[in-house]
């Protein structure tokens, strides 16, 4: 596999997708706040190139509405020509987990968020700004 071309400020573009990550990260929380996820945050994980470059972590109502939320970064992925690598945890729709090479996307309920805090656990990373267009 060829590694991601990088681009300082956007951050990488993976071979076959013509959008950054930054731009990539942005997109996602934008399908996800037009079907109310609460709570977008954007983190920009970078500086710790293990998984991906930026995280988009949002929280859901009900396990319905999760796989829903989950279903239209899917679709927003696809007509953007972007590839969904792996995606996990609808069974249970407590936290899904979206890989799109160099971005993650995790969908919470509430208590699943609440307990895990990524957020916190990633709290050296910066975050991306992202306003909501929903109230």
């Amino acid at each position: 596999m060829t590694p991601p071309k990088r681009a300082a400020a956007e951050g990488s573009t993976f071979p076959g997708e013509g959008i950054a990550a930054r731009a990539k990260a942005l997109l996602f929380a934008g399908a996800l706040d037009e079907l109310k996820a609460r709570d977008i945050v954007l983190l920009d994980v970078r500086q710790f190139p293990l998984l991906a470059e930026y995280f988009v972590i949002c929280t859901g109502e009900t396990r319905r509405h999760l796989r829903g939320l989950a279903g239209r970064v899917e679709e927003t992925a696809s007509a953007n020509g972007c590839s969904v690598h792996h995606a996990e945890g609808y069974a249970m729709a407590r936290w899904i987990l979206i890989d799109l090479h160099n971005v993650l996307v995790h969908i919470f309920d509430e208590d699943t968020r609440a307990y895990y805090e990524l957020e916190r656990l990633w709290g050296d990373a910066p975050r991306l700004a992202f306003e909501p267009a929903s109230p």
